[in-house]
């Protein structure tokens, strides 16, 4: 039998609840310093504004979270960002320096809206994002006895 303690599954520091079709996270926490994550909150700050800004607000919510474990500890302050939606691939970045501009993630953000599926190439993002692409990961999908729950 394991003795380790567990942890709650969803404690509400990792759980983000969504309130608009697509959602894009911002890690706002740094693991390697053990502290709030000011890259983040500037990163956060300033793609509100820009998804806002082009038009994408009733499309997206924009919201900060827990570590997204994705960072790079000698980067210096470089950012993870990701992005997902009910049925469609979720897509995560790393290394996204908040202090350039951000017209490419506002641009990943149209291309993502518009597929439905959110299944995209590599070859499809803003140049900027190929090189910085984590993990693409496939929709749940979830099967019960009675069928298919997307």
């Amino acid at each position: 039998m394991d003795d380790r303690p567990r942890r709650p599954a969803g404690t509400p520091a990792y759980s983000v609840v969504q309130s608009a079709p697509h959602q894009i996270l911002v890690c706002k926490a740094c693991k390697h310093r053990g502290s709030s994550c000011a890259p983040g909150f500037a990163l956060l700050k300033r793609l509100r504004a820009a998804i806002a800004a082009a038009g994408l607000g009733d499309e997206f919510e924009v919201s900060g979270t827990a570590c997204l474990a994705g960072c790079v500890p000698d980067h210096g302050g470089a950012c993870v960002v990701g992005w997902r939606a009910n049925a469609k691939a979720t897509w995560l970045f790393g290394d996204i320096d908040p202090a350039q501009p951000i017209d490419d993630l506002v641009e990943f953000s149209r291309l993502y809206a518009a597929v439905d599926d959110g299944w995209m190439s590599g070859r499809d993002c803003p140049p900027r994002l190929c090189d910085n692409t984590l993990a693409r990961i496939p929709a749940a999908l979830i099967v019960t006895r009675e069928g298919a729950i997307q």
